[in-house]
């Protein structure tokens, strides 16, 4: 659990798998990425998780500076990697910041594999 605010009246908190879809979805928002993927990806890149278990591919962990957030995705051929996760990280700290109002202390984007998509 996440405190967010106290006052007089009490606390509100935020639960760590709250936190983990909601640093998901943001990052799914970004252009380029492709999917998430589980932590440890033993299974390889077919093992992109859909919408529901997308919080498998966030990892959370809080220091006094803030929460660390780790996403582990699959970014589109033929993108910059690099760009793809600034944005991801840029798109994962607002959302955090703006709507659970949860400090970020850093995200790190783990790219764990690239996939060709016809749409891009």
């Amino acid at each position: 659990m996440y405190k967010i605010k106290s006052n007089e009246l009490g606390e509100i908190t935020v639960t760590r798998e709250l936190v983990e879809t909601l640093a998901g979805l943001a990052a799914l928002d970004c252009y380029g990425l492709v999917g998430m993927v589980p932590q440890n990806i033993q299974s390889g890149i077919s093992n992109i998780l859909r919408i529901d278990s997308i919080r498998k591919g966030v990892q959370v962990s809080s220091t006094e500076d803030g929460l660390v957030i780790d996403v582990h995705v699959i970014v589109g051929y033929g993108l910059k990697i690099n760009e793809v996760a600034y944005n991801v990280m840029q798109q994962v700290t607002y959302v955090l910041e703006k709507n659970a109002e949860l400090p970020v202390a850093s995200v790190n984007v783990n790219v764990k594999g690239v996939k060709v998509l016809k749409d891009i």
